[in-house]
């Protein structure tokens, strides 16, 4: 794990919005952290939240919440960057791209000048995009700057799964990958039941047209699933703050997870220079080993044009 100035189980959250006060509050209540810190510019939300947050302490296990500047960078063992423009409806998450880089490059920027030697796992959307513009900004290793990628993602996908096999959620192990927007694909050759891969699990008890036309659906669901939750109320948070508490507990642990994290790959999946989500071994050090799976053709080539997507994407900024 990282040897260098930090406090153990110290998180900085940047962004003090929707997502960023929700994962706050699911983090404090889950006991990973012993200090969570709030950074935003309009203060006035800040302290709201941070006011909030703290009128909750005697219910908590012990943690300490404050309001926090870049000064807490310094010695964070982990920072969580949600803040950015909101995605408004009917906007794709690679609408956001030029609006939110400018903002990752300052926060990137300060979290450098205070010497930190934390994770940082980045949230704003576009996500893998933004997290290629906070690690070449920074200049760091590629395996302590991350994104939350499909993780999120995954859960969904494990949740309709779940609902369509009649089976505990816990028992499904399923992996969306790829960009975490409109290009991301399901891992159907990686996705079982316990031990049973899916397609068998699911043909007991039905027919082959039948599992074809679900499946086709279960991953146009997991695809529309944000724009959904945001045409019906304005903004996803709940499932992605606990999205959030799973990746910063593997880190502030050191647990070894399999994770659907966004990391540069150099040359795994036959990929370079693009930040993706595939399955990454997540432990205190940020993304320890990158999981080489067995992918089928098919999802090969649609990791491959996810990846083109994003490729592009990333060179409008320039």
């Amino acid at each position: 794990m990282n040897s260098g100035k930090w406090k153990s189980r110290k998180v900085v959250i940047v962004g003090a919005g929707d997502v960023g006060a929700t994962f706050a509050y699911s983090l404090a209540q889950s006991g990973l952290a012993d200090e969570i810190a709030l950074v935003d510019l309009n203060k006035n939300l800040l302290a709201g939240q941070v006011l909030d947050l703290s009128h909750g302490l005697p219910y908590y296990p012990p943690v300490s919440i404050h309001e926090g500047d870049k000064e807490d960078y310094a010695d964070a063992q982990a920072i969580v960057i949600t803040a950015g423009a909101s995605q408004k409806p009917g906007e794709s998450r690679l609408d956001l791209l030029q609006r939110n880089a400018r903002i990752i490059e300052s926060i990137v920027d300060d979290i450098v000048e205070q010497g930190s030697a934390a994770v940082v796992l980045v949230v704003a959307n576009p996500v893998d995009i933004l997290t290629r513009v906070a690690l070449e900004r920074s200049g760091w290793n590629r395996s302590r700057i991350i994104g939350s990628g499909t993780v999120l993602d995954s859960s969904r996908f494990r949740y309709l799964i779940s609902r369509s096999c009649g089976v505990g959620v816990h028992n499904v192990h399923a992996y969306i990958l790829g960009e975490h927007g409109d290009s991301e694909f399901a891992a159907w050759s990686l996705t079982n039941i316990g031990g049973v891969p899916v397609d068998a699990f699911y043909l007991e008890n039905h027919t082959k047209e039948e599992w074809l036309e679900n499946r086709a659906r279960i991953e146009e669901q997991v695809r529309r699933s944000a724009y959904h939750i945001i045409d019906y109320k304005g903004s996803t948070y709940f499932a992605i703050a606990l999205a959030l508490v799973r990746i910063i507990g593997a880190i502030l642990r050191n647990q070894s997870s399999v994770l659907t994290v966004s990391v540069m790959l150099q040359g795994e999946y036959g990929q370079k220079d693009v930040c993706i989500s595939v399955p990454c071994l997540v432990d205190g050090d940020g993304v320890k080993r990158i999981i080489k799976a067995e992918l089928s053709e098919e999802e090969m080539a649609s990791l491959s044009r996810s990846a083109e997507v994003l490729r592009k994407a990333y060179e409008a900024l320039a």
